[in-house]
């Protein structure tokens, strides 16, 4: 189990160096973070993109690019993407990374039927924070891939992330299904959701871990917070992943993490044949350093 991010450079370092595909990779921060990467050896960067622009972000930055390939290509980011998913087809590459590439023309070129990395989950976005007032690593999920999920797909972003815990150590994780309330409520869809997951996880229909809600944030993430609301469950207070109810909630939840709650964020797609880094461009690069690495981490 992991208690701090930073366990995860460690351990993407024990491992086999694994390839990184970047997409559209003239980026400064995608490119600051790929040097601290390659610094502690966690992976070897396979670059798409304008070799020129490329080359010069580099030069800024002091990054040397001796030994790493680039796939000169001053086409637009959707080629770029199209590029670095070929390389993981053709296993020349062993994760994906974005660039300077829209999120939508990237996901275009995962989800192609023919040329893609689709497998039968959906994608979903795991995002696992560090935060100061939390007493262990917390798990975020969706907050940027499924707008507003229906039940069955809400089961799938539950497997995707305890997924991720379970190749992370936790080996029963505790998911904790968010809502504004603790009872439901049928005019609140989130409540009517979160009953019903829980009910599928005693059923055995969901696996591997311990589903329950609805609870509002402050039941999920305190102790005090539940026993003064006289919620007894092993979950609240201790949660190990938070589900939120769209991805409006979940990305302003992952948003005042970072910028009100001084936490880090490691986060990946989840759902392909591989591992993707996506991170926001609003992440730091300490925060895209750990998304590499736990993408090599969940390969």
């Amino acid at each position: 189990m992991i208690r701090d991010l930073n366990e995860l450079t460690e351990r993407a370092r024990r491992g086999l160096k694994c390839i990184v595909a970047v997409a559209a990779a003239e980026d400064r921060h995608v490119l600051e973070a790929l040097q601290s990467a390659v610094r502690q050896k966690i992976v070897h960067p396979l670059l798409v993109g304008s070799k020129s622009e490329i080359e010069n972000i580099a030069q800024s930055i002091g990054f040397d690019l001796e030994g790493i390939e680039i796939v000169d290509h001053d086409g637009d980011g959707a080629a770029s993407a199209r590029i670095a998913v070929s390389k993981i087809r053709r296993r020349e590459a062993d994760i994906l990374m974005k660039g300077r590439v829209a999120t939508g023309d990237l996901l275009k070129a995962i989800l192609d039927r023919e040329e893609g990395l689709r497998t039968e989950h959906l994608l979903s976005h795991v995002a696992f924070f560090q935060s100061p007032y939390y007493h262990k690593v917390l798990c975020v999920t969706d907050a940027a891939m499924n707008i507003a999920p229906v039940l069955e797909e809400k089961v799938q972003i539950i497997h995707n992330a305890v997924n991720a815990c379970h190749r992370l150590g936790i080996e029963r994780p505790k998911v904790a299904v968010a809502a504004a309330v603790e009872k439901v409520n049928p005019k609140m869809e989130s409540t009517v959701h979160a009953a019903r997951l829980k009910e599928l996880n005693q059923e055995g229909q969901i696996k591997g871990c311990i589903v329950e809600g609805p609870f509002a944030v402050d039941i999920a993430v305190n102790r005090e917070a539940a026993r003064n609301k006289g919620i007894v469950s092993e979950v609240a207070g201790d949660c190990d992943i938070i589900l939120a109810p769209d991805i409006e909630a979940g990305n302003m939840f992952y948003k005042a993490l970072n910028f009100l709650g001084g936490a880090v964020v490691a986060a990946v797609l989840m759902g392909a044949t591989v591992p993707v880094v996506l991170t926001s461009r609003s992440d730091d690069e300490r925060s895209k350093l750990y998304s590499i690495a736990l993408a090599v981490c969940l390969r």
